[in-house]
């Protein structure tokens, strides 16, 4: 057991090291390329065309400076790694579902109906649902250690659960905060223990 966890410890420090070293060297790109990567693979709401940007805009970030990536890359390793503890497949489907998630309703809510057209890029929909996996999974398993840890996580980082309001500032999408905590709660129900059937 305590082998198993050390070794999924590894992997998950390995995992999230690699996912932060891809996205700054992406970064690197994309403002090495005046922003091309953001206006190729961003999200362009309700546009046919932009469908498959769905599975790339978390990996690309605002290209005039560093600090939308510098302010997700904490949040992102620490969720990642404390996902990745219990195991690769139940990281893989939380990640999935809130990256997709994200997407999907970015694309269907995102911008403005009114306004000039927008862009979305940023990992902070699959941050907002691994954190979501996070605070439910331990309800949904009945595991008081994990129930223990979301109180301490809800305590460090729930100040970042009013980006889910609209209001909280220009350029935030919270329609990738919505949908990527809807994903990541989704991805705890669908991984909860299925309960035997009395023979």
């Amino acid at each position: 057991m305590e082998a198993g966890l050390a070794g999924r410890a590894r992997a998950g420090l390995v995992t999230m090291a690699t996912a932060t070293a891809v996205l700054y060297a992406i970064q690197v790109a994309n403002m090495a390329t005046l922003g091309f990567l953001s206006r190729t693979f961003g999200i362009r709401p309700r546009d046919l065309g932009s469908l498959p940007d769905i599975l790339t805009s978390p990996l690309v970030h605002d290209p005039t400076n560093w600090n939308h990536l510098v302010a997700n890359t904490l949040p992102l390793v620490v969720f990642g790694f404390l996902a990745f503890l219990a195991g690769l497949r139940q990281f893989l489907t939380a990640v999935a579902l809130s990256w997709l998630a994200s997407g999907v309703g970015v694309w269907l809510f995102g911008g403005s109906l009114f306004g000039f057209p927008s862009v979305t890029v940023g990992a902070s929909g699959v941050i907002f649902g691994l954190f979501g996996f996070l605070l439910v999974r331990g309800f949904f398993n009945r595991s008081w250690g994990q129930i223990l840890l979301a109180v301490v996580l809800f305590v460090a980082y729930g100040g970042v659960l009013l980006g889910v309001l609209p209001s909280v500032g220009r350029g935030i999408s919270w329609q990738a905060h919505v949908f990527g905590l809807a994903g990541g709660v989704v991805a705890a129900l669908v991984l909860r223990p299925r309960e035997r059937a009395a023979a």
